[in-house]
C-alpha cells in the first residue's frame, strides 16, 4: 500500500481515541469501574487489535495515558505505571500474535492481566498502603486486577477478535 505510514497513524489514532471515548463513557456510567483495583475497563477488550495491527502498540498506549490523564482521582504516579503496563502489554501480544490456540490468540490475551496484575497490582500496594508493602495484600490486590482483565479480555477481546478477522471489511482495514 502506497499510504502505509498515513494508515499507520489513522489506525493508531482511532484505538487511541475509542480507548479514551469508550473509557471516558463506561467511568460516567459506571463511576470507579474503570479506576479502582477491581475494574473492568471495558476499554481493554480494544487489547486483542495489538494481535492484528501494530498500530495498537502506540494506540493503545497513548490512549491509556489520556483516560489515566483525565479520570478523576487518578493518582500521577498511575500516568507512568498504567501506560507503561499497557505499552509493555500491547507490544508483548503483538509479538505473540501468531501464537493460536484454537485459531484465537489465548497467549496473547493473557498479557494485559499478567503486566497492569503486576505493575499497577505493585503501584497501588506501594502508593496506597500506608503501612508498607505486604506480599499478600500486593498479591490481592496483582489478582483483583488481573481478574478484571481477563474478564473484559476473554469476554469481549477475543469475541471483538473474531469479529473484525471475520469482516472482510474491518480486517482490511486492520490489515493495511
Amino acid at each position: 500500500m502506497k499510504n502505509k505510514p498515513v494508515m499507520y497513524l489513522a489506525q493508531g489514532a482511532m484505538i487511541a481515541a475509542l480507548y479514551v471515548v469508550i473509557n471516558y463513557t463506561e467511568a460516567a456510567i459506571f463511576p470507579g469501574s474503570t479506576t479502582m483495583a477491581v475494574q473492568f475497563r471495558i476499554a481493554e477488550a480494544l487489547c486483542l487489535l495489538a494481535c492484528i495491527t501494530p498500530a495498537a502498540i502506540p494506540g493503545l498506549t497513548v490512549g491509556c495515558f489520556i483516560a489515566n490523564f483525565i479520570s478523576v482521582g487518578i493518582m500521577p504516579i498511575d500516568l507512568v505505571i498504567g501506560t507503561l503496563a499497557s505499552l509493555l502489554a500491547a507490544f508483548t501480544m503483538y509479538a505473540i500474535r501468531n501464537v493460536k490456540l484454537f485459531n484465537m490468540p489465548i497467549l496473547a490475551t493473557l498479557m494485559p492481566a499478567i503486566f497492569n496484575g503486576i505493575l499497577v497490582g505493585l503501584e497501588l500496594e506501594l502508593f496506597l498502603n500506608d503501612s508498607g508493602f505486604h506480599i499478600g495484600a500486593f498479591l490481592l490486590t496483582a489478582g483483583s486486577v488481573a481478574l478484571g482483565e481477563l474478564v473484559v479480555c476473554f469476554v469481549l477481546g477475543l469475541p471483538l477478535y473474531q469479529l473484525i478477522k471475520r469482516n472482510r471489511a474491518l480486517n482490511r482495514f486492520f490489515s493495511a
